[in-house]
């Protein structure tokens, strides 16, 4: 949980400071382009990730800051975490209560998880936006899972370009051995995920598709596993596409079941998938406070986009139950004038100022 948040030439931001106050929903409301997620995305830095936009370095820098750009956050238990990046240099850092840290040791910190505007879209583009989006998810519950995903995705380049280039036989069979490994790590997590998600879900029911997925859920050993999908692959060296042709976790796809309309979410409304979504988010949030005992973080850009009156007091009403801090932005600061324990944030063109609480 964040008390203190201080950007330094991040975006449209010179120099600005959020203050919590100890509450547990954060609402920066303001006009388009006044620097609202420029906030959410600095706060998703702290991650350890790229943030929720995904973008180069060098474009968060303020324009025309000649010094890169900084991230600083003081959490609920004092601890102080900065990721920062320096112009000229080639990647972003990280420090813990002042001294260098790896990137990744800021989860243990801070766990969290994002919406924005282009999931709304989520569950009628493609499978590969969907199982990003799903092993974004189970990165927040199992911290290793997203160096293994890259890991499967690096060795299935390798072994593509091993085929291209006429490697001998016993490189080809090291680099199956090493995938067939891997990509059971990869399936398990993404099952025993989506299991215990659905414990926390009601009003829908996640489920995952695959070729070694479904050979889990059909209840083979992961040796077993291993070894199907290390002879699939050896039989299947003629495949020289690229890794995308044979099979494998890297075409996995995940799907939610509306349980109420009794349809999947692509064939339901835009703001029944938004509401879909959200309580995706909410019950990941309750499954990593009771696996971890943390309070994680939710970042919900444009919160209330597509949702009626029922739906958005239906969201307010969960957040109040769920054991997280909230980081929302939106147009109106009376759409969420009934969101429990929140401090409002006025963001006008880079500037901030904190409004009023509610209780």
């Amino acid at each position: 949980m964040i008390n203190i948040l201080s950007l330094t030439d991040f975006r449209n931001h010179c120099a600005c400071r959020v203050t919590t106050y100890g509450h547990r929903n954060v609402i920066i409301t303001g006009p388009n382009g006044a620097g609202k997620t420029a906030i959410l995305e600095a706060v998703s830095m702290l991650s350890g990730d790229r943030g929720m936009r995904g973008a180069p370095m060098g474009d968060i820098a303020r324009f025309n800051a000649s010094g890169g750009f900084s991230v600083f956050a003081t959490l609920a238990d004092e601890t102080d975490v900065c990721v920062y990046f320096n112009s000229g240099d080639t990647n972003r850092r990280a420090r813990i209560d002042g001294d260098n840290a790896p990137l990744s040791d800021l989860a243990r910190h801070l766990r969290m998880i994002w919406l924005t505007p282009r999931e709304d879209r989520l569950f009628v583009d493609s499978a590969s936006e969907r199982r990003a989006f799903f092993d974004r998810l189970v990165s927040g519950f199992d911290p290793s899972h997203s160096g293994r995903a890259a890991r499967l995705s690096k060795l299935m380049s390798e072994r593509a370009f091993a085929i291209k280039s006429g490697a001998d036989t016993h490189w080809l069979n090291a680099l199956d051995s090493q995938i067939a490994g891997t990509a059971v790590a990869v399936s398990a997590a993404r099952i025993q995920y989506a299991g215990e998600l659905n414990y926390f879900l009601a009003r829908c029911a996640v489920s995952v598709s695959g070729m070694i997925e479904q050979m889990l859920i059909d209840g083979r050993s992961a040796g077993d596993c291993e070894r199907a999908y290390m002879e699939y692959l050896t039989n299947n060296r003629e495949l020289i596409g690229d890794k995308m042709v044979v099979d494998g976790p890297h075409k996995s796809d995940f799907g939610v079941f509306n349980n109420e309309l009794n349809l999947p979410a692509h064939l339901t409304s835009t703001g029944q998938q938004k509401t879909v979504l959200l309580e995706l988010i909410l019950a990941h949030a309750k499954l990593l406070h009771v696996k971890t005992g943390t309070r994680p973080l939710i970042l919900l850009d444009e919160a209330a986009a597509h949702l009626d009156a029922t739906a958005r007091q239906n969201l307010f009403t969960e957040l109040g139950l769920c054991d997280a801090q909230v980081w929302a932005t939106g147009l109106d600061p009376d759409v969420f004038r009934d969101v429990p324990d929140a401090v409002f944030v006025a963001c006008t063109d880079g500037e901030i100022s904190n409004i009023l609480h509610t209780e």
